[in-house]
């Protein structure tokens, strides 16, 4: 988007006001700068092109992979465990399915598994694997217990827990509730609500996260999808993301190249793809790893 103003600094103040974002969350590019004039005055105006900058995604963090060296030592030890009166969660000829500690997600998939390699076991080998996955998650979804709570109950105590959190950074706002089925939508409005959005949204990810917890983990609850937005920060991310994919699109139509955009949170590329589904003579694809996943946007 384009903006104009007396001064340079006048036309980005606009330009933020527009996409409703930080300056930490905007790019420029100068396209005509006022031109000095007699007795210190200026002739035009300032021209500037912003847009949206996409937000960085953190690294994932590379788990360790269990090696045959660690899974013949588990095995070893399982004996001492058995000796002890103990269980252990690789034990097959255990009569219940999984330890009492174990999550209830994990509880369906190590019943699967043993059903499906029992009979293998003593031979040592896995022919039954793919059959497996299938048993796994047929018994996911038939085995999954019902949510304890009712989606209404998980959204109130997300309301509460938003409303605390408010009160605890010294603002004034409200959390207001809205359900669609298995949809929780939160929205906080008020005032002084910055320090809840943080650069680029991480604090309200965050956040996000803590609420979840507080509301959906604590209450045994894993049905409901959960969404938090702040003083509308998704809603106008979301419509600045769009803008810049709309002018994206305008610009490969143009000159018939593709483009790569800069990486970008599985989110905002989710937005980018469906405003650019909406577009015609462009098609977008995604390339690469996080944390340098990136939208690529060319002509059809």
């Amino acid at each position: 988007m384009e903006t104009t103003a007396k001064t340079l600094e006048a036309a980005r103040e606009a330009a933020l006001d527009r996409l409703g974002v930080g300056a930490d969350e905007a790019e420029f590019d100068v396209v005509e700068e006022p031109k000095p004039g007699l007795f210190g005055r200026t002739r035009g105006q300032a021209r500037i092109r912003a847009r949206v900058r996409p937000t960085p995604v953190r690294p994932k963090q590379e788990r360790r992979r269990r090696t045959k060296g660690d899974k013949s030592r588990s095995r070893d030890k399982a004996p001492a465990a058995k000796a002890s009166g103990e269980k252990t969660p690789g034990d097959e000829t255990s009569g219940n399915g999984a330890d009492d500690g174990d999550a209830a997600e994990h509880a369906a998939p190590a019943t699967a598994k043993r059903s499906g390699t029992s009979n293998n076991s003593s031979r040592g080998g896995r022919r039954g694997t793919s059959n497996n996955k299938q048993q796994e998650s047929t018994m996911n979804d038939q085995e999954r217990p019902e949510s304890p709570v009712s989606p209404q109950e998980v959204g109130d105590a997300a309301v509460s827990f938003m409303n605390d959190l408010v009160t605890a950074f010294g603002s004034a706002g409200t959390a207001e509730l809205t359900v669609d089925g298995t949809e929780l939508d939160v929205q906080v409005r008020g005032e002084d609500l910055g320090l809840l959005v943080g650069p680029g949204g991480r604090t309200l990810n965050a956040v996000q996260d803590l609420v979840r917890v507080a509301a959906q983990r604590r209450l045994g609850d894993h049905e409901t999808r959960l969404r938090i937005d702040v003083a509308g920060y998704r809603e106008r991310r979301s419509a600045a993301l769009a803008k810049f994919a709309a002018d994206v699109a305008q610009q490969v139509r143009d000159s018939g190249t593709a483009r790569s955009l800069e990486p970008m949170t599985s989110a905002d590329r989710k937005v980018i793809h469906d405003a650019l589904n909406e577009q015609d003579g462009v098609e977008s694809t995604s390339s690469g790893e996080d944390p340098y996943r990136r939208v690529i946007v060319q002509p059809t």
